[in-house]
């Protein structure tokens, strides 16, 4: 036989042995799936940033409501906002069940639409959410600027993570559409980092910032007022922020509102999971199952009520309906949000 036969030979049984393996691994029960294997999750974001700890959080408690019973392994993968962990997730990360991830991309997609964006968020399996965000523009530094009006006399600078992050979106959004005088200084890896620059002075202060993540990581800096709370991203007043207006009472226009619905809208998933398409509907199924489970596990409902975290779950069949309700915005709006958001 020759050495080019022999070749084609060997690669025709590599993938007749791979459809084998593929399909006895679809015919497997979940519980037998699960039972030999690891469920890998990976997060967009940093190591030891609110998004990070949030997810180790609700993985000390999935596996164990995952018939099976898989061992959890977690996987940081930064970059662009959590741009790089989804395309992973949609393109490249096997799609039997054995992967799923915690990224904010694809809910934010309909606004900024990136060429970077290689995936359709409406083809996720979405499993659910256990918290909705709220998000802030706030700061520690500029010591004159008190109020979301001085900010738009005097030059502040905000920290970004990237195209396609809350924090670059927002503050672009902030800055055309209500005259927010600032520079985004975007590229930091993740929540940890933008948070250490604000500390050390590299910048004044984030919008778009999980209100969560400043009470998870610096609850202080809230208890002794050192951080000046211009404005919060939804669409009232805020409980624990009686005294900060909402971005809609800063809003001036019918078109300003609309726009800035859309990014707020996008926060009613919070810090979803999804996994990628193509997993068969079983797993996804008992995937989201156990997400429920998980979120109203009395012992997690006390781990992250101590360390004030307000547990609030979203289910996978809300999750899809939030995504398909961004996505039916009406093209000219999101055309206007898209011209804002990736404006150099």
């Amino acid at each position: 036989m020759s050495a080019y036969k022999y070749k084609a030979v060997a690669v025709a049984l590599l993938a007749v042995t791979a459809s084998a393996l593929s399909v006895s691994s679809h015919a497997q029960s979940v519980e037998q799936f699960y039972k030999t294997r690891p469920l890998t999750v990976i997060v967009g974001y940093s190591p030891g940033g609110g998004y990070d700890t949030h997810v180790r959080g609700v993985m000390r408690y999935f596996g164990r409501h995952i018939p099976g019973n898989p061992n959890i392994v977690v996987q940081n993968m930064t970059g662009a906002g959590s741009l790089v962990a989804t395309n992973h997730l949609y393109n490249l990360a096997p799609k039997d069940g054995s992967f799923i991830g915690m990224v904010r991309a694809p809910v934010l997609e309909p606004l900024t639409g990136t060429s970077a964006s290689n995936f359709d968020a409406t083809k996720f399996n979405w499993i659910g959410s256990g918290m909705t965000e709220f998000t802030v523009c706030a700061l520690l530094g500029a010591p004159t600027v008190k109020t979301f009006a001085d900010a738009t006399k005097t030059p502040i600078t905000l920290a970004g993570s990237g195209p396609g992050s809350d924090d670059d979106m927002i503050s672009k959004m902030l800055i055309k559409l209500l005259g927010l005088k600032a520079k985004v200084v975007s590229g930091y890896p993740g929540g940890n980092e933008m948070q250490l620059a604000v500390e050390r002075g590299e910048v004044d202060g984030r919008c778009g910032w999980s209100f969560t993540s400043i009470k998870l990581i610096k609850p202080e800096w809230i208890t002794e007022k050192k951080l000046k709370f211009l404005a919060s991203l939804s669409m009232e007043r805020w409980p624990e922020l009686p005294d900060t207006p909402s971005i809609m009472e800063i809003a001036q226009t019918d078109e300003q509102k609309s726009i800035l619905k859309v990014a707020i809208l996008s926060a009613d998933l919070g810090r979803p999971f999804m996994a990628p398409p193509g997993v068969p509907a079983d797993r996804v199924e008992a995937l989201r199952a156990a997400f429920i489970k998980t979120i109203q596990d009395p012992e997690y409902v006390a781990e992250v009520t101590k360390r004030k975290e307000t547990p609030t779950l979203v289910d996978g069949k809300r999750a899809e309906a939030i995504i398909k309700e961004l996505f039916s915005t009406p093209p000219a709006l999101l055309k206007q949000a898209k011209a804002i958001v990736n404006e150099k």
